[in-house]
């Protein structure tokens, strides 16, 4: 960073001008016969002069005037101003000094020389002379406060460039999601309010929301209070950040809330139908709105003279070509600084970055919406074409069931009943024994066929409110042989009050017999089936979970498959009729291995078949 010089980087003078407003000469020796015809001599030519006689009234002179040049006389009656003149160089860097002397001493004036005086004269002197000196140490002067600020320009120029250099960088290399955005645009308040930059005091910025109704605070950067202001940027300064890491200095200090300005932007909420508004002119006329003291060429509401407690700001409006984006609210707040056009001018720069970044960033949400539907779009013909592919499966395993029925079933029938028939008739065991293997697989036959027939058949239910504990009772009771036989243990987890669903209690009682001989089958050698009913968010749901041995994970997806089994008897049609009827009463079904071994089948029947809660 380019080191300033105290008493130059204030200096604004036209070219004929040698003094700033408030900038005076000192002369300083003790003889007043000289000091006082000197003064008058300079004032009238208009240069302004103050005196004093020793080392100490020109320090209290320090505190009192803006001194831009002293005639400084070796000879003081408290020191000698060859000792006195490191102090003044080091103390005040920017004032000029002019030797005075009543010895020609080409050594004490190369000494002064080196110690930092301007030039150096021998008494006796004309004052044409010394006014002469003087005009050309003030000249020199003033051109280099002009070759300061000149090169403070340069600089400061250079920053914005870097500055919208890395922004352009930023978005082109990168899709623009809310938190980039975010970043370039704190990026960006960060340069209008750098030291570096456009030294605005605080700079805020106001977005319109998605459907461009509402014109909405976002962000701010700015002290939290007049005082605070240069604390944050000298603090800044001192650890020599460069502008990323200001950005991500900035960023970490209000990772763990707001600030006071980010709060106070926040609150601003503009409808864009309040069309006279300072903020929404801006917006749809296109234009920069300055306004200084609370007056502008449109009127200016109190509400944001109060928000901003500030009544001198400039508005820079935010846009694309296709429709306005925000604004971007810029004062200064702390110094009290008049906005120039320049001002105006670079701003605006930094305003058109804003506007490609919040572009940039709306058109990539909305290509990321796009792409999200196209997603879900193709997901759904995935799924209906795999619907469609199970509906044609289905369809024509239907027609096949449908026609084995019809043709088999019959003769299936009279088959086992002229077996049973013949077992009441014969009397050889041998006879007998082949009789009753005819009969067990008719019997199985004919079980299978009635599998297929409800599989197949569209249930029509018969919809009645009943209770569920009842008929869990009754499934179990039905089922209580055969859980004796295999030594298994119920356990009912069924608390009151009682679900009352609207329900098939015919169809429901298949489901609970399906799933209780599946437990069974599961622990040929005894183990503990465990009936839950819960009623919670929404749902009724009824759980059978088993000790037994449980179906492997490869093999638990095409569990509810119609035909597919893992058991050597049986037709595989119990789990895809459970599934079916469950979900002709709108609930699901679902079949889980347990952690600690064992399956759990869930059935989940929705809380609109609900009539009411039994007691």
């Amino acid at each position: 960073m380019l080191e300033s010089i105290p008493g130059l980087h204030h200096i604004s003078l036209t070219p004929d001008q040698l003094l700033a407003r408030d900038e005076v000469i000192a002369i300083v020796d003790d003889d007043v016969a000289i000091r006082a015809p000197l003064r008058i001599f300079l004032e009238t030519h208009d240069l302004a002069v103050v005196e004093a006689g020793s080392a100490e009234e020109l320090r209290t002179l320090f505190g009192t005037a803006r001194i831009a040049l002293i005639l400084l006389d070796i000879g003081l009656p408290d020191t000698d101003g060859v000792t006195l003149l490191p102090e003044i160089v080091t103390a005040h860097p920017g004032t000029a000094i002019v030797m005075l002397t009543g010895m020609a001493d080409l050594e004490v004036a190369l000494d002064c020389i080196r110690k930092g005086a301007d030039d150096y004269l021998s008494k006796p002197v004309q004052f044409k002379e010394i006014l002469l000196v003087v005009r050309k140490v003030l000249e020199r002067r003033r051109l280099i406060a002009e070759n300061l600020k000149y090169r403070e320009d340069l600089e400061k120029a250079h920053f914005r460039i870097q500055i919208l250099h890395q922004l352009s960088l930023k978005m082109n290399s990168v899709y623009l999601s809310t938190v980039e955005l975010d970043e370039i645009l704190q990026a960006i308040l960060v340069g209008i309010t750098a030291e570096e930059g456009l030294r605005f005091n605080r700079a805020f910025l106001a977005i319109f929301d998605d459907d461009g109704q509402v014109l909405q605070g976002k962000l701010a950067i700015g002290s939290e209070c007049r005082e605070e202001a240069g604390r944050i940027w000298a603090e800044m300064r001192e650890k020599n950040l460069d502008f990323l890491e200001i950005v991500q200095n900035i960023k970490e200090s209000c990772q763990n809330g707001d600030t006071k300005v980010t709060q106070m932007i926040k609150s601003l909420r503009v409808p864009v139908t309040d069309s006279d508004h300072i903020l929404i002119r801006a917006t749809t006329e296109r234009r920069s709105i300055l306004v200084e003291n609370g007056l502008a060429d449109v009127p200016v509401g109190r509400d944001i003279i109060e928000l901003l407690g500030e009544d001198t700001f400039i508005v820079i409006p935010l846009f694309s070509p296709s429709k306005s984006l925000g604004v971007i609210i810029a004062d200064h707040f702390v110094t009290r600084q008049p906005i120039s056009k320049n001002h105006i001018r670079s701003l605006e720069i930094f305003a058109n970055q804003a506007s490609l970044a919040i572009d940039h960033s709306r058109l990539y949400m909305e290509m990321e919406d796009k792409i999200s539907e196209l997603k879900n779009v193709t997901h759904e013909l995935e799924k209906n074409k795999d619907l469609l592919v199970e509906s044609a499966s289905y369809s024509v395993l239907g027609q096949m069931s449908a026609q084995l029925v019809h043709i088999l079933r019959n003769p299936i029938t009279s088959i086992g009943g002229a077996a049973r028939i013949l077992g009441k008739r014969v009397q050889d065991e041998k006879s007998l024994e082949f009789v009753h293997m005819i009969v067990n697989e008719t019997s199985r036959l004919e079980s299978t066929f009635k599998d297929l027939f409800d599989f197949v058949k569209q249930p029509e239910l018969e919809k009645k409110c009943e209770p569920l504990h009842p008929l869990i009772r009754k499934t179990l009771l039905l089922l209580q042989p055969s859980l004796l036989k295999h030594s298994i243990d119920v356990v009912l987890d069924i608390s009151d009050p009682d679900p009352i669903l609207e329900m098939d209690e015919q169809l429901m009682r298949k489901v609970m017999l399906h799933l209780t001989r599946n437990a069974i089958d599961a622990m040929p050698d005894g183990g503990t089936l465990t009936i839950t009913v819960r009623h919670q968010r929404g749902w009724v749901t009824m759980a059978f979970a088993d000790t037994g041995v449980g179906i492997p994970d490869p093999l638990r997806e095409r569990a509810v498959d119609p035909f597919f089994t893992t058991k050597t008897y049986g037709t595989g049609l119990g789990l895809a009729l459970v599934e079916k009827i469950v979900a002709s009463h709108g609930g699901n079904f679902s079949l889980t291995k347990k952690p600690d071994g064992g399956m759990e089948a869930r059935i989940n029947l929705p809380e609109k078949m609900l009539c009411s809660f039994g007691i």
